[in-house]
């Protein structure tokens, strides 16, 4: 098979969401999957048995979610920028409700919704001007951030929704980020919106429905700080939301995927800057992106046994690709490491091969399920003739 290649555990998978699941037992609640993280439909497959929803994002994530035998009365469609026909996409599915975004989404929605002779189930996404205090371009509660509506026109907006005849309203949706390592955010941005639903309901809104959301994060470092429990977060919820009747939804991603997967490479050779190491993989930021974009830290280890008496110096991985940004780890202990040598990139289950792309025209890499002692090819390695093939040379060019 080689290098490089995601590998994906069935029993991380499955136990993540259960813990997940059972911290909310006694609640009213739905967990929807955000197919975001990982859109593979071996994994969509796999949650779906476990009873997960789906959080989509794109007619294509709905497909996916549907295909993978996802029920449509658990998926919610979410986005800031959801288009005409993925509207109607899903109202023809029977979805369960759409996180609708800005006034213009609303009115788009109703119009769409009423020519199809339905109304459309929409629950608001309200920006609770709450600072996640996560990394810059994971933040999305803040009060410039570009997801939902802004506090002080919540209810105008919902007033607005009330007149729109393709519209009914249904609930509220919250989400202010991703990879929190803390918890006052989340109360914070909950006990505002529990005081929301109340104000609403008082203005004759039906709100039978919470979406919460994701966000909670995961340890990416050993040995770091490890984030709260979602024990520790459901506590929160059930006592802030418990007491409200309403149905609550959460969209864990990163959680149940993230520390489910690594990628796995292998070294090319080792070269020597005036002052540094550089260990150069077959792996490269087109496969995994988030240390290029966030400056995200992935624990990488040797998959061999180093020799107890060698000495670990300070290494920094970095991939073929051409860009300077194509770094994974920067002065990271390791020992010395021979060409062919394989190397695991940890944590790389979420928003690692959902993110990758063909530059440098190399092809997309395999995944892996493992499951005790067999293995899955999950998806193949794309090949360079697949790859090229998807371009079209005019006939005007030809000859």
């Amino acid at each position: 098979m080689g290098t490089p290649v995601y590998i994906y555990s069935a029993a991380t998978l499955t136990r993540h969401y259960r813990i997940f699941a059972q911290a909310f037992e006694g609640l009213n609640s739905m967990i929807c999957y955000a197919v975001k993280a990982n859109s593979n439909q071996a994994v969509l497959t796999l949650l779906a048995r476990e009873g997960a929803g789906a959080d989509v994002v794109s007619g294509g994530e709905l497909q996916r979610a549907l295909l993978a035998g996802i029920m449509p009365q658990r998926i919610v469609f979410t986005g800031v920028g959801k288009k005409e026909c993925e509207i109607v996409q899903g109202l023809d599915a029977g979805i369960l409700q759409f996180n609708c975004e800005s006034e213009a989404e609303l009115e788009m929605i109703s119009r769409v919704a009423k020519s199809r002779g339905v109304r459309a189930p929409v629950a608001l996404r309200v920006n609770p001007s709450v600072d996640a205090m996560t990394h810059e371009k994971i933040s999305t509660g803040r009060a410039e951030d570009k997801f939902g509506i802004p506090w002080d026109r919540a209810l105008d907006t919902y007033a607005l929704a009330a007149k729109l005849p393709g519209i009914e309203v249904v609930g509220i949706d919250v989400h202010i980020g991703s990879q929190l390592v803390e918890l006052n955010p989340f109360q914070q941005s909950f006990s505002k919106i529990a005081e929301l639903i109340a104000t609403l309901r008082q203005a004759g809104h039906k709100i039978i429905r919470a979406d919460l959301g994701g966000g909670l994060g995961i340890p990416y470092q050993a040995g770091s700080d490890a984030p709260p429990l979602p024990s520790d977060y459901a506590e929160i919820v059930h006592r802030i939301m418990g007491k409200l009747d309403v149905q609550v939804i959460f969209e864990p991603g990163r959680l149940i995927v993230g520390n489910a997967g690594l990628l796995m490479t292998s070294v090319i050779l080792s070269k020597y800057g005036q002052y540094h190491r550089f260990i150069v993989v077959d792996a490269a930021m087109n496969d995994l992106l988030r240390p290029a974009m966030y400056d995200a830290w992935h624990d990488i280890l040797p998959m061999q046994k180093a020799d107890a008496y060698a000495a670990q110096t300070p290494a920094t991985i970095v991939g073929p690709v051409c860009e300077s940004s194509d770094v994974f780890a920067k002065d990271r202990l390791l020992p010395p490491v021979e060409a062919g040598d394989k190397l695991a990139i940890f944590s790389a289950g979420a928003y690692g091969a959902v993110m990758a792309s063909g530059y440098n025209t190399r092809p997309l890499v395999p995944e892996v399920l493992v499951r005790g002692s067999r293995f899955d090819v999950i998806r193949p390695r794309q090949t360079l003739d697949d790859l090229i093939a998807m371009d079209n040379v005019p006939k005007w060019l030809v000859g």
